[in-house]
């Protein structure tokens, strides 16, 4: 449990360097869609740590929603060619297969 949750802060916390980076390049227009998705895993990311702490009910739907987000962020990510976009998208990667490996 505590791989999964030091992976499930990780992910969060890439999403917010990497959100806060898009932020400061050029053509923010083109990084909206990372920028939200980011913003979306880091929260999703946040909240299924603090339920698998607390062995809540509800842990595996998380999880798996949790897992999702994750994957839909590395894909997002993978479209960019920025170094914070790559940290993130394997940072999800990572995440996404904890989420997966502990439901299992």
């Amino acid at each position: 449990m505590e791989d999964l949750i030091m992976k499930l802060g990780k992910c969060a916390a890439a999403c917010e360097e990497c959100l806060d980076a898009c932020l400061d390049e050029d053509k923010i227009e083109m990084l909206v869609d990372c920028i939200r998705t980011d913003r979306d895993c880091a929260k999703i990311c946040h909240m299924a740590a603090s339920l698998v702490a607390s062995n809540s009910e509800f842990t595996d739907s998380v999880l798996t929603l949790c897992e999702d987000v994750c994957e839909a962020c590395a894909e997002e990510c993978d479209k960019h060619e920025h170094e914070h976009c790559k940290r993130c998208a394997q940072a999800c990667r990572e995440c996404a297969e904890a989420c997966r490996s502990f439901a299992a």
